[in-house]
């Protein structure tokens, strides 16, 4: 089973990036062949400043090895060291209805939000379907806000396997739904976009006064308060064991203790959940060299695999020797 899945460096890794792609990601590394990548191609579409770019991804590059991936079974690489991709983005392109593109909500979204209408913004699916399927990808695990570009991903496949043959294998997206969409401190979806993330790696001072600044009703401390409703617990139960969770449900409920209060029990959470992970950051960071050669290696193997895909693409396509 071939996996494959990428993340845009596009700023500090937050908790709705680690449990809504990175840790499902990290699962199934142990389950089949997984292909990890550093999108940077993508974050062309909203990043213009080539020195925060190469931070950036080199960030990720950290970010992902110290949370677990581990370079023996995963393959992982950076988007922009397979140049085949962007060949099979243009070949997919030209077999992609327009109307497939225009009711990407993705799209819409990000330009309601400001960002610029761009080529690369609009045809941004297609881009992601070439990195799905140049892979021969079984499996995508995405977010549920991705879920509809691995369904144009596999029309787009369909298409061409109907006008040229069977070239293109057909991927499945898997969908983590428990966690698929993290809030924010606000409430609304966690994202850098709105300002509102939690990082994994922030200092320790920064992410508790981010944490303490999570929006709460006005309910009374002595009163009792819905833990079903209420974005400390939504968090709590990404980072905390079932009884500990199980111990604030019920302390919500019985009143007594205020919002405050559990905001704490949220930091203490979260810091002693990535408490590893952050020492192993600091070790990676200390040994560049090996981070390089981790990303080399995994570019040479996806390069050989995405090779062999595009030459079967243009030859089916009447690209091929003539």
């Amino acid at each position: 089973m071939r996996i494959l899945s990428g993340l845009q460096p596009s700023g500090r890794l937050h908790l709705g990036n680690y449990f809504g792609m990175m840790q499902p990601a990290l699962q199934l590394q142990h389950q089949g062949d997984a292909f990890y990548f550093i999108a940077d191609y993508h974050s062309l579409t909203s990043l213009h400043d080539p020195a925060m770019l190469r931070q950036h991804s080199w960030d990720l590059a950290l970010d992902f090895l110290a949370c677990g991936l581990d370079p023996a079974k995963a393959t992982f690489f950076r988007q922009s060291d397979v140049p085949e991709v962007c060949e099979l983005a243009w070949l997919l392109s030209t077999v992609t209805p327009m109307g497939l593109l225009e009711r990407c909500h993705s799209y819409k979204d990000k330009v309601a939000r400001g960002v610029d209408a761009s080529h690369g913004l609009f045809a941004y699916p297609v881009l992601m379907a070439a990195d799905i399927l140049i892979y021969d990808s079984d499996v995508v695990p995405v977010g549920k806000d991705q879920k509809q570009h691995v369904e144009v991903t596999r029309d787009i496949a369909k298409t061409v396997n109907h006008l040229y043959g069977e070239v293109l294998k057909i991927p499945e997206p898997r969908i983590q739904e428990a966690t698929a969409v993290v809030p924010g401190v606000d409430g609304q979806k966690m994202s850098k976009s709105y300002g509102n993330i939690l990082a994994i790696f922030e200092e320790e001072k920064a992410l508790k006064k981010k944490v303490m600044a999570i929006q709460t009703d006005s309910t009374a401390i002595e009163l009792p308060k819905d833990p079903d409703t209420s974005l400390i617990m939504t968090l709590y139960k990404l980072v905390a064991d079932p009884a500990a969770v199980a111990a604030m449900e019920a302390a919500f409920r019985a009143g007594g203790t205020g919002y405050g209060d559990f905001k704490k029990r949220l930091f203490e959470a979260i810091w002693t959940q990535f408490e590893e992970p952050r020492r192993r950051r600091a070790a990676l960071a200390d040994d560049p060299a090996y981070v390089r050669q981790v990303l080399q290696d995994g570019a040479e193997r996806a390069r050989g695999v995405a090779q062999l895909t595009l030459d079967r693409v243009r030859r089916a396509m009447g690209l091929g020797p003539l």
